[in-house]
């Protein structure tokens, strides 16, 4: 099986969809150029989720900086020797999470910055959304343990989903795969894992393509 159609992979989806671990995969069966989000690193995320209102501006604009940073560096260097390159985020994650978290005067500043940002970055050639239904986003949250994490609650989760497919339905030009992963278990059943690298090997045509597991 070949990926070789796209140059460039995002995989995104809410918090607890299993970005990271279909990336890293991916990355390494088919010799793909890995990029992760360091988001561990933000010492205003775990503020965030005990002070939504005081750190959310703080936190969006620093993880604006952080991913625009990182796509930068990894976009513009290539690896001979990876077939393609494939991220477990893009910079659109942040005008999403952005647009949720913060208000709307605040909200109107951080979008002129992200608009100017984003212009100086590639767009994916392919944008994989993994859609979870909100229990099972919480029980993927509370099966990795992480401590700040476990203060998510549902109504953000929602609220972060609703931008999601928001924003994914006003694109246009890019090739959107909406994979529906409620029925699948992808990190520990090698059919699903299989079937999910059938899905993104195909060639699609620009537009949003909606898959039901």
């Amino acid at each position: 099986m070949s990926l070789n159609f796209y140059n460039f992979i995002s995989i995104e989806g809410n918090i607890g969809a299993g970005k990271t671990s279909l990336a890293t995969r991916i990355s390494e069966d088919y010799n793909a150029k890995l990029i992760l989000e360091q988001f561990e690193e933000n010492s205003f995320l775990p503020k965030f989720y005990k002070e939504p209102d005081k750190y959310a501006f703080p936190l969006e604009l620093s993880f604006l900086a952080e991913r625009f940073e990182q796509l930068r560096q990894q976009l513009t260097h290539h690896d001979l020797f990876k077939t393609f390159t494939i991220a477990d985020y893009f910079i659109s994650k942040s005008f999403i999470f952005a647009r949720k978290n913060l208000p709307d005067d605040t909200f109107g500043l951080y979008k002129k910055l992200f608009e100017i940002i984003s212009l100086s970055l590639p767009k994916p050639d392919l944008l994989v959304y993994l859609y979870l239904n909100i229990d099972n986003l919480l029980r993927n949250i509370h099966n990795r343990g992480r401590d700040y994490e476990l203060d998510i609650k549902s109504d953000y989760l929602i609220k972060i989903q609703e931008s999601y497919l928001d924003f994914l339905k006003k694109q246009s030009g890019m090739r959107i795969v909406i994979i529906d992963t409620n029925e699948m278990d992808f990190v520990h059943r090698e059919t699903d894992y299989q079937k999910i690298v059938g899905i993104i090997s195909r060639e699609y045509p620009v537009g949003i393509h909606l898959i039901n597991s």
